[in-house]
């Protein structure tokens, strides 16, 4: 914190976590080979998020120009689309792609969030770069060049989360995801030290947004592109930095005026562990359920008991959820659910949905599923308690687990097993079992979208690490354009 005389203007040096997000950028070599594996996966997963993103309207609607004609020949590219646009607002519209669905990596900590929301900056930047710097008979980036900003990326805003809950204050946690991509785009424009440090302060100027919209009574689909506004942001904060901005060195720790005392009552950031590639490492993938990270597990859980309790649905006398504390206070809800948003960030409709169809999938969240009159039932005789080591095994940095368990008792006083998972397909000690589900996902997604040609490139190139890593990234972000 800084205590100096507020009625001092002689200006400060700059806080010490900006300092430290600027020495990590400009001088940290990733030597992970996992890291850059996960990295790999991550990149082809966000990708088939945005592919399946692109069979909702309210998606599509959201990308493109912000006004009609206000196009880019030779800008950035949006996957999926024949949309070229300066580099800010492609980042919006590739971020909101990725995030659509819910679908996109996770990492939960005292903060939660999505690491490859940040993709939408990246991918949009680089792709603008690198067409200008073809262009100009240079060279862009390659993927693995990409991967390594996106590994940066994802540390600071995973390791930012591990002890510091800006849910706690009622922000939203993309302000971690403008905080991550306003540095690593200003490092992607060529800005040295000065610079970052100037974008990461206008950044933590900006505040956050309000966790509202996520949030019984209110919760609507701008979740769905908060993200890709944050990254819109970043490269906004990143372009201006470059041309010399000035930057604010106490916007954290200014008495009154700064983010720790308006934002945070006055509480400075604590941290786990330096910055390294720990995020990447142990990143977790949604895999088989497009579903709020908190329940993944409970609808692994539901799965299971469908075969027990399909056929006697109306025999249920009463359903008990055990859940992490997070997640009992984020997506515990009851009462009449509004829209898409709504149901997919509710606990108790995700189990009912699997108990009684035995799936769960985007368009089990749509209007027509949610009138079935059998999964208000269900939730009306479901019970959600926290189980104290669901809560320990997810704060354990060693363990990070995300534990639900369900069971179903009858009115003759029968009851299911009580079913159990501590930790989802998608998390890193079940990497063996989930990879090849990814690369399905992947598989399935892009080929529903794209000519069979460029499909099988594609599908080749993910099973050739090695030659993806070399191409160059305006080549690869080529390849989805329809």
């Amino acid at each position: 914190m800084n205590h100096a005389d507020p009625r001092s203007a002689v200006r400060p040096d700059y806080d010490a976590p900006m300092r430290e997000i600027a020495d990590y950028v400009l001088d940290y070599r990733i030597d992970s080979d996992e890291a850059y594996a996960t990295a790999r996966t991550m990149l082809l997963d966000s990708l088939a998020c945005a592919a399946l993103a692109m069979v909702h309207p309210a998606c599509v609607a959201h990308l493109g120009p912000l006004v009609p004609g206000a196009e880019l020949r030779g800008g950035a590219r949006v996957p999926y689309t024949a949309y070229e646009l300066d580099p800010a607002q492609a980042a919006y519209s590739i971020g909101s792609q990725i995030r659509w669905l819910d679908f996109n990596d996770t990492w939960l900590a005292a903060e939660w969030g999505h690491p490859s929301d940040n993709l939408g900056t990246l991918l949009a930047l680089a792709d603008y770069l690198g067409r200008r710097a073809e262009a100009a008979g240079g060279r862009g980036l390659s993927v693995r060049e990409v991967l390594d900003h996106a590994i940066k990326a994802h540390e600071i805003q995973g390791c930012y989360a591990l002890r510091n809950a800006f849910n706690r204050v009622g922000l939203d946690h993309v302000i971690l995801v403008r905080l991550a991509s306003t540095a690593l785009a200003t490092r992607m424009l060529g800005g040295e030290r000065e610079a970052i440090l100037s974008a990461i302060s206008q950044a933590w100027i900006d505040n956050g947004a309000l966790r509202t919209y996520r949030h019984a009574p209110n919760t609507g689909p701008r979740k769905s592109w908060a993200a890709g506004d944050a990254c819109r942001r970043a490269v906004v904060h990143a372009l201006n930095a470059v041309k010399g901005e000035v930057g604010y060195p106490s916007a954290l720790s200014a008495p009154t005026w700064g983010f720790y005392d308006v934002a945070m009552r006055g509480r400075a950031f604590e941290f786990e562990r330096p910055f390294g590639s720990y995020v990447m490492e142990n990143v977790l993938f949604k895999i088989s359920y497009p579903a709020e990270f908190h329940a993944q597990t409970a609808v692994e859980c539901a799965l299971r008991l469908h075969p027990q309790v399909r056929d006697r649905l109306d025999r249920i006398a009463r359903i008990e959820l055990r859940t992490q504390e997070a997640g009992r206070r984020i997506i515990d809800k009851t009462g009449p659910l509004a829209n898409y948003a709504d149901r997919d960030h509710c606990l108790q409709y995700m189990v009912a949905v699997p108990l009684i169809f035995g799936r769960l999938q985007a368009e089990d969240y749509g209007d027509a599923i949610a009138a079935d009159p059998r999964i208000d039932a269900l939730r009306a005789q479901m019970t959600v308690v926290e189980d104290a080591d669901f809560t320990r095994d997810y704060h354990d940095p060693d363990r990070r687990y995300i534990g639900n368990a369900v069971q179903v008792f009858f009115d003759d006083g029968s009851a299911t097993e009580a079913v159990r998972v501590d930790v989802p397909v998608g998390h890193r000690r079940r990497r063996a079992e989930g990879l090849p589900l990814l690369m399905a996902k992947f598989e399935t997604a892009i080929r529903a979208r794209l000519p069979s040609a460029q499909a099988d490139t594609l599908c080749a190139l993910a099973r050739d690490p090695a030659r993806l890593d070399a191409q160059p990234i305006t080549g690869f972000l080529g390849l989805f354009q329809p």
